[in-house]
């Protein structure tokens, strides 16, 4: 369960923009929604835009032709950010004949072009996904951080992780021997790995939405919902307008309202809206399932029976080492 949102006042979800909405969920094209909303008005624009893969949520294209797609809705978040306002835009990579294109060095310059300024490159690492037999197989994504000037919201002190060594102390200069640490924890890195012990390691290992996740539903590319939620704590105030181009099933939207935010969506596909809006009432209502926000990731201890190694495959192994030796003898 989780706890309820932040809100003294019932919550309603609205299907188009109205300045007393808290939560909008609209069906439909992102363009179309985007002109509905007043300039200035949202503090945080964060999601997982489509990947061209040619899943059945998109149309292949050729990345040229997808990219100047891009950027003209893009080029339109400018007029609806507040100045001191984020977009926190997340990728993978693009795969045409098994070369692969790493999007987020071709969102760089469109973002730039217009005028916006990166922040931080942030890796988004996890431990399962698809295997590869010509390449690694990948696991991370990034997330570029862009701000719309240099006068933005960083609310630091709302992420601090906690220090590795609270203890240390200067060694030299006017502060010798006094703690050299923030007594609030210190600032996460960019390689996010979230996070046993309260975001105490480096990495942002965030479980990705499979089988055995809380969240999982039939999106084949969901966003975990604690993904979001840090960046809505260290680049929002509560009561903000947070908005997901492409909400998809909604995890953007209940990361925003956990955390005490106003959300905002738009999304093409009926199915994706139908089930964003059921788990966002579910949330509402108290009863939506979701991972919590720095909860250890599982390792295996190795016990049980699907983490040994199977005895097929150990008499294999040994048959090829003595195959490799005979080689060389």
């Amino acid at each position: 369960m989780n706890n309820l949102p932040l809100f003294d006042k019932p919550q309603k979800i609205t299907s188009q923009f109205d300045t007393h909405s808290d939560i909008v969920l609209y069906h439909g094209d992102v363009n179309d929604f985007v002109e509905t909303l007043p300039d200035n008005s949202v503090k945080l624009i964060i999601t997982s835009p489509p990947y061209n893969l040619g899943k059945e949520y998109e149309d292949r294209v050729s990345i040229e032709q997808y990219l100047a797609i891009q950027t003209q809705t893009i080029a339109k978040f400018d007029r609806i950010l507040k100045p001191e306002g984020s977009i926190c835009w997340q990728v993978g990579n693009f795969v045409e004949k098994g070369e692969v294109f790493p999007l987020d060095i071709y969102y760089y310059p469109i973002f730039k072009e217009l005028g916006f300024f990166l922040r931080n490159r942030i890796v988004w690492h996890f431990g399962h996904g698809l295997h590869t037999k010509k390449r690694f197989s990948g696991r991370y994504e990034t997330v570029l951080w862009f701000t719309k000037s240099n006068k933005y919201t960083f609310n630091l002190d709302l992420v601090r992780i906690p220090s590795k060594y609270p203890g240390k102390r200067h060694y030299k200069g006017p502060n010798k021997g006094k703690p050299s640490g923030n007594p609030k924890g210190k600032n996460p890195s960019d390689v996010w790995e979230i996070l046993s012990q309260e975001w105490e390691e480096c990495l942002w290992d965030i479980p990705n939405v499979k089988s055995n996740h809380p969240e999982k539903t039939i999106h084949p590319c969901q966003f975990p919902v604690e993904l979001v939620e840090r960046f809505v704590l260290a680049l929002t105030n509560e009561d903000d307008w947070v908005f997901d181009p492409y909400s998809g099933v909604g995890s953007a939207l209940i990361a925003a309202v956990k955390r005490g935010r106003r959300a905002m969506g738009s999304e093409q596909e009926g199915a994706y809206v139908s089930l964003a809006h059921e788990r966002i009432q579910s949330f509402l209502d108290g009863t939506l399932r979701t991972r919590p926000l720095g909860k250890p990731v599982y390792k295996p201890t190795g016990k049980e029976k699907v983490s040994q190694r199977p005895q097929e495959w150990t008499q294999v192994t040994q048959s090829r080492l003595l195959e490799e030796q005979e080689k060389y003898e």
